[in-house]
């Protein structure tokens, strides 16, 4: 059987946008005289339309968008299309919809599948929305019987969820007990950074277990602070890889279920070209989709604006890109001439607004009320929200967004100032902590030098005191990024992280200072998710709680 994988990028509620990706895809099937074309789940709203799921004015729109498909399948009589979107529940109880695989043949719904398990952890909320399936079978298709998945349904293999399982039936299981004899699994599975693997390895096991070929189709591109990486997949019975489309990268392409090719082992992407590629797609998406060119980065002589203006200035070309340096009275001449050559290096727009006439008008507006009280880290953020005043003026003037430059460390412990640095549309790196912003420089800079080592070498400092550093108000970024590992992603209690060789009063620093700073997190702008567990979505802690 010839199959066309449409490994697609779907912008969230353009159903009519989407349809045009869809009629351009179908034209290249029937260039290959395919049997059937598969797009990922939920293609025809894109993933995760969220919200948009509850106006019934839209599930309106998403019907007739299934309508033009069928039409428009009657122009192509021999090839079966396979697509995700969300159907109403025939049921008097429960929430109304379903999360559906629609596989339309000849201008008629041949066949519906809709999705059995519906995840509720980290990002996803699918149980707020959707209804399970009440039947779980395969449908014969020319002359194989496909076995039809959607996303997690495929997860709840035994063997990778030892004495915590999700859910009480395995659906891949059931359809090859149905008599399955391939299994087709769409999906739209967010990236991290170790997810290909552990993705790969379960679609794998499955069908090495069942003997039974897999193919999954996953979606590709940003939407929100989701990134999605493609790398979809044919897998044969042994678990090797027979079939595989590009990460990060929109593919169209064919494959024949009987070739002959040599089975190959799946390669493991390096963490930080994935976290680099993954970040550029979520930037164009952003900007693309929210309906913005171009993007402005207040640039401050430090590591992590450095790196930002350069994901920036790959992800949207250096004449849409503008870096502008703001020195202060606390700024060093360093910090602005490192600036001015990154930006040179770059051969991007480069604008230099000094702030100190500003802020000692703001002083001198404040000091009857302060009262010659001593200065403090207040006069410290007034810089920084100085700032964060004149990066968005010059987004209002000229459309630009502005790209916050906030690593995870920072972000994590409070270390960064509300409507001050923390001022923007999209918050690029607020999912790398410190230690990984040092690799990705130095992946940026594999070629040669773009980011000054002046910049790499430097001890971090916000410049906003005289002889400002980092570490005399945070322990140092190796043991921080551990903790914050550990406290974060692995969700362990502070005695275990004590446990684990760390000074029990700096753990406890950190963990209070995570705590007290949920309030900073609530106000920040959307970042892009790269880790495991992102500040975000993903992440639901109250903020007026005591738990500590």
């Amino acid at each position: 059987m010839k199959i066309t994988v449409a490994q697609v990028n779907p912008t969230v509620g353009d159903i009519k946008g989407n349809i045009e990706i869809l009629k351009k895809a179908l034209k290249k099937a029937d260039t290959h005289r395919s049997d059937l074309i598969v797009f990922p789940e939920l293609f025809l709203t894109a993933y995760p339309p969220r919200d948009l799921l509850e106006f019934r004015w839209f599930i309106d729109r998403v019907y007739r968008g299934i309508e033009e498909i069928k039409s428009l399948s009657g122009e192509y009589r021999e090839t079966g299309i396979l697509f995700g979107a969300p159907t109403r529940s025939e049921r008097p109880l429960g929430k109304g919809l379903h999360n559906s695989a629609i596989l339309i043949l000849n201008g008629e719904i041949a066949f519906i599948q809709h999705k059995s398990l519906l995840p509720t952890y980290d990002v996803f909320d699918e149980v707020r929305y959707f209804d399970p399936a009440s039947e779980i079978r395969p449908f014969k298709f020319k002359d194989r019987t496909l076995g039809i998945n959607i996303c997690e349904d495929a997860w709840n293999d035994p063997i990778f969820w030892p004495g915590r399982k999700l859910y009480s039936i395995d659906p891949v299981e059931i359809l090859v007990n149905k008599g399955a004899d391939l299994l087709i699994n769409i999906s739209a599975s967010p990236f991290n950074t170790k997810k290909q693997y552990l993705r790969y390895r379960i679609l794998s096991n499955q069908a090495k277990r069942h003997n039974v070929q897999f193919l999954y189709v996953n979606q590709v591109g940003g939407n929100d602070e989701l990134i999605f990486d493609g790398r979809s997949m044919l897998i044969d019975k042994s678990g090797k890889i027979l079939f595989e489309m590009p990460s990060f990268e929109e593919a169209v392409d064919t494959f024949d279920t009987l070739s002959t090719v040599t089975p190959k082992d799946f390669i493991e992407m390096d963490e930080i070209e994935s976290v680099y590629r993954a970040i550029i797609l979520g930037i164009r998406d952003y900007l693309r989709k929210c309906g913005f060119k171009k993007a402005v980065v207040g640039l401050s002589g430090g590591i992590d604006s450095a790196v930002t203006l350069c994901l920036a200035t790959e992800a949207l070309g250096r004449d849409n890109v503008l870096g502008v340096s703001m020195p202060s009275p606390f700024s060093s001449r360093g910090s602005i001439e490192d600036s001015k050559k990154l930006a040179g290096n770059l051969k991007v727009p480069f604008e230099i607004i000094p702030i100190s006439k500003i802020y000692e008008s703001y002083l001198d507006t404040l000091s009857p009320i302060f009262r010659d009280r001593p200065m403090d880290i207040t006069e410290e953020n007034i810089q920084a929200r100085i700032r964060g005043n004149i990066l968005m003026a010059i987004s209002n003037k000229f459309g630009y967004l502005v790209l916050s430059t906030g690593n995870k460390s920072e972000l994590a412990v409070g270390y960064c100032t509300l409507y001050g640095d923390m001022s923007g549309g999209l918050a690029v790196i607020s999912d790398v902590p410190k230690t990984m912003v040092y690799r990705l420089a130095d992946y940026i800079n594999r070629n040669g030098e773009i980011i000054p080592e002046e910049i790499i070498k430097k001890a971090p400092s916000a410049e906003l005191r005289p002889n400002q550093k980092d570490q005399d108000t945070l322990p140092p970024y190796e043991i921080l990024d551990e903790i914050l590992h550990y406290f974060i992603e692995e969700k362990l209690s502070i005695e275990e992280i004590t446990g684990k060789g760390f000074d029990r009063e700096t753990v406890l620093w950190v963990a209070k200072a995570i705590a007290k700073n949920e309030y900073k997190r609530k106000q920040a702008a959307p970042g892009l998710k790269v880790t495991t567990k992102a500040f975000g979505i993903g992440r639901r802690i109250p903020i007026a709680a005591k738990y500590i």
